[in-house]
């Protein structure tokens, strides 16, 4: 379920970017998922922190796991196709690992981790394919902000681990949102004009899902999944939005992407999968005598 809710995100974007700017986009994603997120903290009788130093740690994700990840992530998508996106984002777990074994003694990155890593980063390659490193256009460009953006939420996985592992998750959720919306809503104002309430169904729709559905609604659904299923798994989903993504790009916005997107995902697939581990424990499993 989880997804399949953010395999409908990349749709969504380039549906509201036909109406409303990028930083517009962001303002409404993080501004209803807010108040979605409070009411759920406050239905469940959570504490709400009162300390400077946590709210300062909810600013800094804010601005790592919402404002930066999402701002790249609309703008990449006016110029790749929203399958494209979603392949770039599957990258998040592989610099996940990366930054991790940078910040962390117990990450550190072994042989298994490097090779994943490593065929993790041959697939993005293949992805982006040769001609973008033949000519470097907006196209390039494009491709090279989506990455940023899943660099960004590696970032923010740490910084949770170091300044926010000892809050309530629903509690962490809706305090960074509050922050980035905090941030992005004058940044939109200024860049993108004062906010229109008039606008299309059709918007108003990939708006709600973005913000109340996609957000306020996953980050619940993720913390949810964490608690049941762990982190190992949790990491898998990565592997389950690509396809949905691109199913919605090719049927909905008439995208094709080039044969070396999906061999690219393939390889992003298998480098995930080396990076979970749990294929050579079952050959292992396997092998052992009784």
């Amino acid at each position: 379920m989880l997804g399949i809710v953010w395999g409908g995100v990349f749709l969504a974007a380039r549906l509201a970017l036909n109406e409303v700017g990028v930083l517009t986009a962001v303002a409404h994603r993080t501004f209803w998922a807010a108040i979605v997120l409070w009411i759920a903290v406050l239905a469940m009788r959570l504490p709400v922190p009162r300390d400077p130093k946590v709210w300062a740690a909810f600013a800094v994700m804010g601005l790592l796991n919402n404002v930066v990840p999402f701002t790249l992530l609309n703008w990449s998508q006016l110029y790749i196709e929203s399958g494209l996106a979603s392949i770039f984002n599957a990258t998040t777990a592989v610099f996940g690992v990366v930054v991790a074994a940078i910040f962390f003694a117990d990450e550190s990155l072994t042989a298994r981790k490097a090779f994943g890593v490593s065929v993790g980063f041959l697939g993005v390659a293949v992805a982006i394919g040769l001609e973008s490193f033949r000519s470097f256009d907006v196209t390039s460009v494009a491709q090279l902000a989506a990455l940023g953006a899943t660099l960004s939420y590696a970032f923010a996985g740490a910084w949770a681990r170091k300044r926010l592992s000892g809050l309530a998750p629903q509690v962490n959720a809706a305090g960074m949102v509050t922050c980035a919306a905090l941030f992005i809503l004058p940044a939109a104002w200024m860049m993108d004009g004062p906010f229109q309430l008039t606008l299309a169904p059709v918007t108003w729709g990939a708006l709600i899902y973005l913000s109340v559905v996609a957000t306020a609604g996953a980050y619940l659904l993720y913390y949810r999944v964490l608690d049941m299923a762990g982190s190992g798994n949790l990491m898998l989903v990565t592997l389950l939005i690509p396809p949905l993504a691109i199913v919605l790009g090719t049927l909905v916005l008439d995208e094709a992407l080039p044969p070396n997107a999906f061999l690219g995902f393939g390889l992003l697939a298998l480098g995930l999968l080396i990076l979970d581990g749990r294929i050579f424990r079952l050959r292992i499993a396997r092998n052992t005598p009784g």
